[in-house]
């Protein structure tokens, strides 16, 4: 249809750079910030507007040690230096403010993110 905005399609686990600038509401963090992609794919729809991230930082300071997953760089990650996924900081945000990108967590690494969301929502102990 003209005027129809096509959303990206996100595996989990994908490293995506998230646009949180400018008019988000409600606020979100206010810059481009790599995130990992953790919810299933197709599981609220291809057409559902929204796309649950973990931020990457490389302040440990954001990443509580038990809900954060440390990671080295790598050829498939694409990450320039040492940096945290900060599981406590799971947030959904617009799939219009992502790009795709060829840079992924391994499996495991995305298991273990989960787990760390489970335990943070109080899901698993």
């Amino acid at each position: 249809m003209p005027g129809e905005v096509v959303l990206p399609i996100l595996r989990a686990g994908r490293i995506v750079p998230a646009d949180w600038r400018g008019d988000a509401l409600p606020k979100e963090p206010n810059k481009l910030k790599p995130a990992v992609a953790v919810e299933q794919v197709g599981y609220l729809g291809t057409n559902y507007p929204k796309v649950t991230l973990v931020p990457l930082t490389e302040d440990p300071r954001l990443a509580p040690r038990t809900l954060s997953l440390h990671l080295q760089p790598t050829a498939e990650n694409g990450c320039s230096k040492p940096c945290w996924a900060a599981s406590s900081l799971v947030a959904a945000t617009s799939k219009q403010r992502v790009r795709v990108t060829k840079s992924a967590v391994t499996s495991k690494q995305l298991e273990i993110i989960r787990q760390q969301i489970a335990s943070a929502i109080g899901v698993r102990d």
